[in-house]
């Protein structure tokens, strides 16, 4: 692996990926539908150009359909041990969105954003100083 790359895969090791460069945005997302997919409380999400990963191992994909936009996300995980790794939306095609979890290094990536902070819950500390959205960040 070389300087400005990063690996990560699944909980069983049947999918693997690899990101070339840094990513464009670390954000954490607190929608409902993200929280659902990471089963937690928000995801935190490392979004990067799609051209600039690379995977190995089967995706399997869930097309969300319930969007603000109308545009479809496919939410896609591991088809043998069920990992999330990544949303690709319709409406920014150019855009992977990967789950920072499944890095090998996942303490690398430091959120410099809140989204969707609407639905946070009421219990989550965002982080004073840091850039907050109701919504999608625009």
């Amino acid at each position: 692996m070389s300087k400005g790359e990063t690996e990560g895969g699944c909980n069983c090791g049947a999918l693997r990926y690899r990101l070339a460069g840094k990513p464009l945005a670390v954000a954490v997302c607190h929608c409902a539908n993200c929280r659902r997919q990471s089963g937690s409380a928000f995801s935190v999400n490392v979004v990067v150009r799609a051209d600039a990963m690379s995977l190995t191992g089967e995706l399997a994909t869930y097309e969300d359909l319930d969007t603000e936009s109308g545009s479809p996300v496919l939410r896609q995980f591991c088809a043998t041990c069920g990992s999330p790794i990544r949303s690709l939306s319709a409406a920014s095609p150019k855009i992977a969105i990967v789950k920072a979890g499944t890095a090998d290094d996942p303490g690398q990536f430091v959120p410099a954003l809140h989204v969707w902070t609407e639905s946070a819950l009421p219990w989550v500390d965002i982080p004073p100083g840091l850039p907050q959205f109701p919504r999608n960040a625009s």
